[in-house]
């Protein structure tokens, strides 16, 4: 297991859509005192290539290196603050351009899921229009694939309904599973921004910044109308074959 006195950093890449608890994920291991987090290094990259126009998009842009080869060599590099455990939350659909996961062999690497309807129905909340391809499945199942190849282990998957349900005997499980020692300091955190927040959690985060620890199950019927139901169920069989593989 990895601790604080290990030589040897650990960079971690957590694999995740957006509406994914994945900044809740990312303040768990903050939480640590022995981890530095990363938020989305590559955004102000995709959107500069893909020019999509979401919320605060040229201040992003604005605010970031956007430039991949840069980004890429800077998530190998030195660990913010000579941290022990540098943990970087990533998003596989901002992945368009010449750097992907195959570009970070020395990455543990873990992915988060969520069911397509309930993130649907909160990334719609937040924006008019949503797509397939802005919640990443496809791209994501794509990089488990590669994971596992380049590990030749079993990939690591968690759900985050499972992870909502019991935050305790999950983030053990997922500790274990990096090779990292648990904290139980991961199972909650101040409310507020952090500095390591990426500048559009002025938008996205405004839940989040309100939480001390992981939120309770989710409930049940989600409501979405016919557009956004045929995105939930084109993204469903990808979702399905990475729940089957969730551990």
């Amino acid at each position: 297991m990895t601790s604080a006195s290990s030589q040897e950093p650990v960079r971690i890449a957590m694999w995740s859509g957006p509406r994914n608890i994945s900044t809740a994920m990312m303040r768990s291991f903050g939480s640590r005192r022995d981890c530095a987090v990363t938020d989305e290094p590559f955004y102000g990259a995709y959107l500069k290539d893909t020019g999509e126009p979401q919320p605060m998009a040229g201040q992003v842009i604005a605010d970031m290196d956007c430039e991949w080869d840069s980004v890429a060599n800077a998530m190998r590099g030195p660990v913010p603050d000579q941290k022990p455990i540098w943990y970087q939350k990533h998003m596989p659909h901002h992945m368009v351009g010449g750097i992907s996961i195959s570009d970070f062999p020395d990455h543990r690497h873990a992915f988060l899921i969520r069911d397509p309807v309930r993130v649907v129905a909160s990334y719609a909340a937040k924006r008019v229009k949503v797509t397939p391809d802005d919640l990443g499945y496809a791209r994501q199942l794509e990089y488990v694939d590669q994971a596992a190849q380049m590990s030749g282990e079993p990939p690591i998957v968690m759900d985050s309904a499972d992870i909502a349900r019991n935050p305790d005997q999950s983030l053990q499980k997922l500790c274990k599973a990096l090779g990292i020692s648990w904290d139980p300091a991961m199972l909650s955190w101040p409310t507020g921004r952090r500095n390591t927040d990426g500048i559009w959690g002025n938008h996205w985060y405004n839940r989040v910044i309100k939480t001390t620890g992981f939120g309770i199950p989710e409930k049940s019927g989600q409501e979405l109308n016919k557009a956004e139901q045929i995105v939930a169920e084109q993204c469903k069989p990808y979702y399905n074959k990475l729940l089957d593989i969730a551990f």
